[in-house]
């Protein structure tokens, strides 16, 4: 009876521990724990408002591979408060990986600026001839939801056939972030890869013209 009564005493404290483990196993849900918000990088609407740049129809552009900090190598928005401290958003998360995302968009702006060629985002079939490919490391990515966004990108553009480097250069972008939330971050991040996408376009159309003279 003694015994029975030693397990009979340590059976509220078993289940305590089953419930927490199923909690942190996600089998069980605490009622009132946020609910996780996941945001996409998209092109801005009016990314085609400075005109757009002519290239050869039947040229193909690749994009990638896109390099980003470590820090920001993470499914949480990462951003920096005023100690200049990283903060990462537990619950506000990027829907797709940071380097994938800004792969995609600057292949989705690269194929609204440059009218007739092809984008083909990393990794493309080998047997596709890309002429140019495009290869960029994000080298700074900081914001303060409060204030504002730094973007920093070191990019190079290789003549995809003689696997050579014909191009090198660095964008820097500062940007207030409106409003200021997440939302207004993502939107922000969106417009300086915009802008990134417009130098790069620029100096594709520069690279072909120098080409033919």
């Amino acid at each position: 009876m003694k015994q029975h009564g030693v397990l009979y005493s340590r059976y509220p404290m078993i289940i305590v521990c089953l419930f927490f483990i199923l909690i942190l196993n996600g089998c069980i849900t605490a009622p009132d724990s946020p609910v996780p918000r996941f945001y996409r990088l998209q092109a801005v609407d009016d990314i085609q408002a400075g005109g757009k740049f002519n290239l050869a129809s039947n040229m193909i552009i690749g994009v990638g591979p896109v390099g980003i900090p470590e820090y920001q190598n993470r499914p949480q928005i990462v951003t920096q408060n005023e100690n200049k401290m990283l903060t990462i958003a537990q619950f506000d998360r990027w829907g797709e990986p940071l380097d994938l995302a800004l792969a995609r968009l600057v292949s989705d702006n690269l194929t609204a600026l440059l009218e007739g060629a092809t984008i083909k985002t990393y990794p493309w079939n080998l047997a596709i001839p890309v002429k140019y490919q495009l290869i960029m490391d994000v080298v700074k990515l900081e914001s303060q939801l409060d204030k504002d966004l730094f973007f920093a990108a070191q990019w190079s553009i290789l003549d995809a056939q003689a696997n050579k480097m014909i191009m090198m250069k660095k964008s820097e972008f500062r940007l207030a972030i409106n409003p200021h939330n997440y939302s207004g971050l993502v939107k922000t991040l969106s417009q300086a890869a915009a802008a990134l996408s417009r130098e790069i376009a620029k100096a594709l159309e520069s690279l072909e013209a120098q080409q033919k003279n």
